[in-house]
């Protein structure tokens, strides 16, 4: 038998073996099958950066045909609902025991000061949830407007009218954001979570110096933990796929290949970061830890899946520029909402296509410590 046929034969025992070993335990199955689906249902149905259906107080101090039309301008959007208030103590009693977002308040000298020098209406929100309180705002332009623009003679805010388009996100469904966002954290899961397990439980059980004795390469080795759960990863990626597609309906406005190969590019980063922390690291409880802290955690919360970057410090921001995660999240969304923007796809790839090359080849150099 020639040593090619060999090689291949010795990774063919070991990845099956690992294979077994996968299906043997429940808790890979877990994290690898039922995790995934648990984020996907969890963070579709249950994570949401949109506000809709905002409860407000109206009070109107002014009971003129027009102040009554704008409230019923109110209550025609789809935004809000209505609790009528008679005095501001009413309403703010109401925003203090949350039973309501913000007050609507319209003045006593409203439709008088309409022909005259202007009329104003207050808005206030409750700014605890400051993200909220901004979208509130912008929604309450929304049943104005529509006022407004019926109110008598014509455009009360002058001969210019403002028209918007969202674009990439024409629904203005959080959904379409974060989709792209959860495939991420899902093949950072698998593969980084999974992988930083597998040597430190080869150390912890004893089973790794009876493989010493063997001709097994490190490479053979190594290759042997990453084929299984490159496989199971590219699971979660369908199943997140299938998901955005049935569940969610996101539409993907770039290349299905494009998008396919910048997941696997990023799954052998989140592979390489896992199988080079299980081989430096020989307690499965550390491992798991420090995956944790590496990848997971960063994925969360600095890759801009759930939180504008620019926004952050300065020096937070450098740390976010060195997490594999980061150029992933940019390189999903924008695929899947703005397409094939070479500009965006090409660098963000290469970026990642270096950091998977740079951490085999470490992950190899440390595993080769060990073994010889």
């Amino acid at each position: 038998m020639s040593e090619l046929a060999a090689k291949w034969r010795r990774i063919r025992a070991l990845t099956m073996k690992e294979m077994h070993q996968i299906l043997r335990d429940p808790s890979s199955i877990a994290i690898g099958i039922v995790f995934p689906l648990m984020m996907i249902l969890l963070f579709g149905y249950g994570l949401s950066l949109d506000v809709s259906k905002v409860s407000v107080a109206v009070l109107d101090n002014d009971h003129s045909s027009q102040s009554v039309r704008l409230i019923g301008a109110f209550r025609l959007s789809p935004y809000f609902n209505l609790t009528v208030t008679h005095s501001l103590v009413e309403a703010q009693a109401l925003v203090m025991s949350r039973q309501v977002d913000g007050i609507v308040q319209i003045p006593s000298d409203f439709n008088r000061k309409l022909h005259s020098s202007g009329a104003q209406i207050q808005i206030l929100v409750n700014g605890t949830d400051a993200n909220q309180a901004r979208i509130m705002q912008a929604y309450a332009q929304g049943p104005v407007g529509v006022w407004a623009a019926g109110a008598p003679g014509g455009q009360i805010s002058g001969g210019v009218t403002v028209v918007s388009r969202m674009w990439f996100n024409e629904a203005n469904d959080s959904h379409y954001f974060l989709i792209p966002g959860l495939i991420v954290l899902v093949m950072t899961i698998i593969g980084a979570f999974l992988t930083a397990m597998v040597v430190a439980r080869e150390w912890e059980r004893g089973t790794l110096e009876a493989l010493f004795v063997t001709p097994m390469s490190a490479g053979e080795f190594l290759a042997s933990k990453f084929i299984p759960y490159f496989i199971l990863g590219t699971i979660g990626f369908v199943l997140c796929l299938l998901a955005g597609k049935f569940l969610f309906h996101v539409p993907m406005r770039g290349s299905f290949f494009l998008l396919c190969l910048a997941s696997m590019v990023y799954l052998i980063v989140a592979l390489g970061i896992g199988l080079l922390v299980s081989t430096l690291v020989k307690s499965q409880f550390l491992a798991s830890q420090l995956a944790m802290l590496l990848t997971f955690l960063p994925a969360m919360m600095l890759s801009g899946f759930l939180y504008d970057l620019r926004s952050m410090p300065m020096a937070i921001r450098i740390v976010a520029y060195v997490l594999p995660a980061r150029y992933a999240v940019a390189l999903l969304q924008t695929i899947y909402l703005a397409g094939n923007v070479g500009s965006v796809i090409w660098f963000n790839l290469t970026i990642l296509t270096a950091m998977a090359i740079l951490l085999v080849i470490a992950t190899r150099l440390a595993t080769r410590k060990l073994l010889s």
